[in-house]
């Protein structure tokens, strides 16, 4: 971290990512991809008959980690160009393989390859995080998939549903995401060893025109680095759309998390549900009394931003002339990283809001109360119509009364008081018990059934395949700022 408060300072690395997640984008790691990429390479070259010897690969190994990155900076500087200036570094810490460094490569066969490595890392990294998101979900739902709460729809109060049933609509859209970051990850291919446009030339060279070794090179390169297979055809790069895939996986995420976020927000608002809200925690600098959601606030802020990358990546792969341009570079160099760090920001702050969630059950029942006459509705017209009653006139009846109850809550600030007038209305005369059909159980269908058949089909059985990841995240969360 960049601790020179002289100059800006990225946000995602100084308040909201983990140091775990910088660590994945860092330029050791990435140098150090680099070097492990120009090893493979001379390995591979070595096996398939090149003159490099067992004395330079030994030497390779040995300084794969200790860069010199003062020295690659003045190089850079002398010769504007950062790859070689590795390439230079590299063979400074290795004079005698230093011929054979880069033997037949293309700078894009360590920056490529390595940026899908590194890639992939992250990506396997925020389906853990996903996974540890909804291990608290999960555990939350199955608590309160009995308790009712109001639903809504237009923002509007609607049937009764229940807290844990509205949980496993933030879990479902998370499992999507989970499905979808799955099959971006296994779909994920290295660019190999492909030469300058991606014809291999320069490879079938070096083998004196043996296609067989070139494509045994590339085998070797790929199956080094655990992937099954490199890209089948490419210009000086691997095609940007895979970017383009990346970033809209990420972004689904955080489309998830801002509904999960502004849900959180708005009940916040009733007063029905919390996030955590430390002990001495500010909501206001003006207002003491303030409990402001500034964590569910901030996912949406981190998640407003990330929504947005996948954009940037499509004009990058759209734009990509002939074999490859280099407006891609600078460009890529910043929205990758910070489309990682700011999924990782955002599955912090859930992991921390999803492990204290707070439900306020007296006032989520105060508000049904309000609201639930209106509801009893429909219960009260079928025990009518039983009894004999036309539903049309029926229908017209509480239509009539209800809309006068509402009105009158409205101007007077009074209680609801449909039920007292349903109950002095001779057409009502049926119904036995009004009080009894007003309990809020009758309302939630088939909620409780509903949550647990989801939570045990569907995640349950994922996140017994991801438990090393729900148990190494199980206390994370704990937010910079």
């Amino acid at each position: 971290m960049n601790t020179d408060h002289g100059v800006y300072n990225n946000p995602l690395i100084t308040r909201y990512a983990t140091r775990e997640m910088s660590a994945t984008f860092s330029e050791a790691h990435r140098i150090g991809l680099f070097r492990r990429l120009w090893l493979k390479l001379a390995e591979g070259e070595k096996a398939l008959g090149l003159n490099i010897t067992d004395e330079q690969i030994e030497e390779l190994k040995a300084h794969l980690d200790d860069i010199d990155f003062e020295l690659a900076a003045e190089r850079e500087r002398l010769v504007r160009h950062d790859v070689m200036a590795h390439v230079y570094t590299y063979g400074v810490a290795c004079p005698k393989a230093a011929p054979i460094i880069h033997l037949g490569a293309t700078s894009c066969y360590v920056t490529d390859n390595a940026d899908i490595i590194i890639y992939r890392e992250a990506l396997s990294m925020v389906r853990d995080k996903i996974a540890a998101v909804m291990a608290r979900l999960r555990d939350f739902a199955k608590k309160y998939k009995k308790t009712p709460t109001l639903g809504f729809t237009h923002l509007q109060p609607a049937q009764l549903v229940t807290v844990g049933k509205r949980a496993t609509l933030w879990l479902q859209d998370l499992l999507l995401d989970m499905e979808n970051l799955t099959h971006v990850i296994d779909s994920l291919v290295m660019r190999g060893v492909k030469g300058t446009t991606g014809t291999q030339a320069s490879f079938l060279e070096l083998f004196d025109g043996d296609h067989k070794k070139v494509k045994a090179l590339d085998e070797y390169i790929v199956k080094s680095f655990g992937f099954s297979s490199s890209i089948p055809v490419s210009g000086q790069t691997y095609t940007r759309k895979i970017d383009y895939f990346i970033l809209s996986a990420l972004s689904g995420v955080a489309q998830s998390a801002y509904k999960f976020a502004q849900d959180i927000r708005l009940l916040q608002s009733r007063k029905e549900m919390e996030e955590p809200f430390n002990e001495k925690q500010i909501g206001s600098s003006a207002m003491a009394y303030k409990r402001n959601p500034m964590r569910s606030e901030r996912i949406c802020s981190l998640a407003r931003y990330l929504v947005s990358l996948p954009q940037n990546a499509a004009d990058t792969a759209s734009v990509q002339g002939f074999e490859r341009t280099l407006d891609d570079s600078a460009n890529r160099r910043i929205v990758m990283g910070e489309a990682f760090l700011a999924a990782d920001g955002i599955l912090e702050l859930m992991m921390n809001v999803t492990s204290g969630l707070v439900v306020y059950e007296k006032v989520i029942n105060a508000h049904i109360k309000e609201e639930i006459p209106f509801m009893a509705t429909e219960i009260i017209l079928m025990e009518c119509v039983k009894a004999g009653g036309n539903r049309q006139e029926l229908h017209e009846k509480i239509r009539e009364h209800s809309m006068a109850a509402e009105k009158n809550a409205r101007m007077t600030g009074k209680p609801n008081d449909l039920i007292t007038r349903l109950k002095s209305d001779p057409a009502f005369a049926a119904v036995r018990d009004f009080k009894k059909l007003m309990d809020p159980k009758l309302f939630i269908g088939r909620c409780p059934e509903q949550v647990t058949e989801f939570l045990s089909r569907h995640i349950d059985p994922l996140l017994k395949k991801y438990s090393g990841a729900v148990e190494k995240y199980a206390s994370a969360g704990n937010i910079k700022c």
